[in-house]
């Protein structure tokens, strides 16, 4: 699966797009295995892969259009390609703040649709959220001395969500002797 989802990265060009260490897809790559060195799941870990796909909240390149959502289904599975979607779908603003109380509202950017993730899926969510800026963090000082304060914050607040090897990595790169 990994081998399909990297062709298709590279057709669409990640390769190309800058990003904070390098390009888009090492950065992908890197988020992958971090999450695999966590000991996440596989579909974990092939979202982590693909988690720009659509784009996100606040990185708005999107390598596939969502009406192409099947294309990567048949890369990454099922289940990697709903956490990828999940994953993009985020509205920030209005999601982020209560992400650990069950009845917190999740908005969807794409339609606007307000929903109430399981456990599970809002688990998921914030270990695929701290791979991305804790690799982005880590490998640039000016996005962890710009950001590493209220990132410290956000996943000191999102801490039930994550698991162990997260949070000892957050503390590792935002704590006081990650700065």
């Amino acid at each position: 699966m990994t081998a399909q989802a990297l062709t298709i990265l590279r057709a669409a060009g990640a390769e190309e797009i800058e990003h904070p260490g390098g390009t888009l897809l090492a950065h992908l790559q890197r988020v992958s295995a971090l999450l695999s060195s966590w000991g996440a799941r596989p579909a974990l870990v092939s979202a982590g892969l693909c988690h720009a796909f659509y784009g996100t909240d606040g990185f708005p390149v999107a390598l596939l259009d969502l009406e192409h959502r099947t294309e990567l289904v048949e890369a990454i599975g099922v289940e990697a390609e709903a956490l990828v979607y999940f994953y993009a779908s985020c509205d920030r603003e209005s999601s982020y703040r209560e992400l650990t109380d069950s009845r917190g509202p999740f908005v969807d950017r794409f339609t606007g649709t307000r929903m109430r993730p399981s456990l599970a899926a809002r688990q998921d969510f914030a270990e695929l959220t701290a791979a991305n800026e804790l690799d982005i963090a880590a490998i640039s000082p000016e996005a962890r001395i710009r950001y590493g304060a209220d990132l410290l914050d956000l996943f000191t607040r999102w801490r039930p969500l994550l698991s162990d090897a997260a949070w000892e990595h957050c503390r590792g790169v935002l704590g006081p002797a990650g700065h």
